[in-house]
């Protein structure tokens, strides 16, 4: 990629969601069916890698428990943050279009991805 182009390329945040239904759904399956559609998912999320390996600015990673801080304290929360992902595109809508038919909601129980632009910090 030019230098000018990359450039103009802008960051963004993808957060892959998931709810705690759709788990359970996925939880129900039998085992031997969960460990099939794992493999798959895993073998189809390393294409979706290798296809888009020059937008992955951050492979990110699945996120783990929530901690909740706040003037109170700190406490266990919990979301529907399963993992997350850093890209690279011209546009939001290009960014977007990068998940289109992700294994995280094709294959995984995942339900969505959000994806938002990362703005410059105002120094």
């Amino acid at each position: 990629m030019a230098a000018a182009q990359k450039k103009n390329m802008k960051k963004y945040l993808a957060v892959f969601l998931g709810t705690e239904a759709a788990m359970k759904r996925f939880e129900k399956l039998p085992l031997k069916t969960r460990r099939e559609l794992e493999e798959k998912g895993m073998q189809a999320w390393g294409q979706w890698v290798k296809k888009n390996s020059k937008s992955i600015v951050d492979l990110g990673a699945p996120l783990g428990t929530t901690k909740h801080v706040d003037r109170k304290g700190t406490r266990n929360a919990s979301n529907q943050l399963a993992a997350y992902t850093v890209v690279q595109a011209s546009s939001h809508a290009a960014a977007a279009k990068l998940f289109k038919n992700h294994p995280h909601f094709m294959i995984f129980p995942g339900d969505s991805v959000e994806i938002m632009e990362c703005l410059p910090v105002p120094l």
